[in-house]
């Protein structure tokens, strides 16, 4: 029978009991609360579970010994675990177990804005700004609730403010050098026209990796010439991955694919189902697409190409700059990557708009200027002025 925490099987009758941590008094002993005699591990789970709901209604608004530790695991992990993504779940529990360690045995009560400070600024030093910016924002969050059920009156980690957002210039590849890229596979082999494929598709889409590796060819409809995205993938390893949600409710799109693109795909269609039997489009043996794979295809081909390598979400960034550089508008890359907010297509792209800002007066002098003609609004030739007919009075 798996483990649950913090419930008990007693040995002596084989009853099922919880404990249930409740922090350290005033003198610093451990505060336990014992719930015993239920017939199953069920029942004792949910009475712990009633049991900590109740307690954070009442008695933990007076407790204010309670470590960070116990708070966090107790409180702050099966509340955030039902209540997000579990991919994000697992990077954030990873980045908690690395850098809130220094924090876990220290009482709510004695975390303070100038500790956090000090905390704050070994971040910055040892980390990029960004990564800094995360971690300290997740500590606020789990310090916020310790604040909304009362063991602290205020949350000093919102007192001392979060790292500066610094401006990160996206890296991406421009067309140029994604042809240069592109021509280094050899689509005669199996493998190349993967790899082919793969960055192609990624480059001309804006898929999310996990997207592009949940795509299934029944998404595709070469007759309409469009893409639908409606979930993504959860990989860990081979054995373990999950079909989830997408990211976002915008997440879920119809992208419109390009006459190239479709015929690239169908034609490694033909050629991966003469191969191996699979619904996933970037499959090459039968399984999803490891999220590997694609960096070590970059991490071949950038240097065949003679281009810098880039991640595999820059693909993504890649497709948003092309769009951009053809003139399209904020709205439209938005749905195409399907992003919630213009917002976000703005923040993350907005400095790429400057050239395209060049394009938009040399298109206004077009609209402008009829050829053959005088540009429109341009003053009249003093030749062309017309006489005054008549005793006409100037307006003064």
């Amino acid at each position: 029978m798996p483990k649950t925490s913090n419930v008990y099987r007693d040995k002596r009758n084989g009853s099922w009991y919880f404990v249930a941590n409740l922090g350290t008094d005033a003198g610093g002993k451990r505060v336990r609360h014992w719930g015993r005699g239920y017939k199953t591990q069920k029942d004792a789970k949910a009475a712990y579970d009633a049991y900590m709901a109740d307690f954070s209604k009442t008695a933990v608004k007076v407790n204010s010994t309670m470590s960070f530790g116990e708070f966090f695991r107790t409180y702050w992990v099966p509340d955030y675990k039902a209540r997000t993504r579990e991919s994000t779940f697992a990077v954030r529990s990873q980045m908690a177990r690395k850098r809130f360690a220094r924090w876990d045995r220290c009482r709510l009560r004695d975390i303070d804005a100038p500790a956090l400070k000090r905390w704050q600024n070994e971040l910055v030093s040892a980390y990029s700004p960004s990564y800094a910016r995360s971690v300290y924002g997740y500590f606020a969050m789990v310090l916020d609730m310790a604040v909304k059920l009362g063991l602290l009156r205020a949350n000093p980690a919102r007192t001392v403010g979060n790292v500066p957002k610094a401006r990160r210039e996206v890296d991406f590849w421009t067309r140029d050098e994604f042809e240069r890229v592109a021509a280094t596979f050899d689509t005669s082999e199996y493998y190349g026209l993967h790899g082919f494929t793969c960055l192609w598709l990624l480059y001309m889409t804006g898929l999310r990796l996990g997207e592009a590796q949940a795509l299934r060819w029944s998404a595709i409809d070469f007759g309409a010439g469009t893409l639908s995205v409606s979930c993504s993938m959860y990989y860990r390893n081979l054995g373990d991955w999950k079909i989830t949600p997408p990211k976002t409710k915008a997440g879920k799109r119809v992208i419109a694919l390009d006459s190239l693109t479709l015929g690239y795909l169908s034609r490694w269609y033909d050629v991966q189902q003469r191969n191996i039997c699979s619904d996933f489009v970037l499959s090459r043996d039968g399984s999803p697409l490891s999220k590997h794979v694609i960096g070590r295809i970059i991490e071949r081909h950038a240097p065949m190409a003679g281009v810098h390598r880039i991640r595999v979400h820059a693909l993504r960034h890649s497709h948003a700059a092309l769009l951009i550089s053809l003139g399209e508008n904020a709205l439209a890359i938005r749905d195409r990557l399907g992003h919630e907010d213009v917002k976000t297509t703005l923040g993350t792209y907005g400095h790429l708009y400057a050239d395209a800002n060049r394009g938009v007066a040399a298109r206004l002098d077009a609209a402008f200027s009829p050829s053959g003609g005088q540009p429109v609004g341009s003053p009249p030739n003093p030749s062309d002025t017309p006489e005054p007919v008549g005793n006409v009075a100037k307006d003064v």
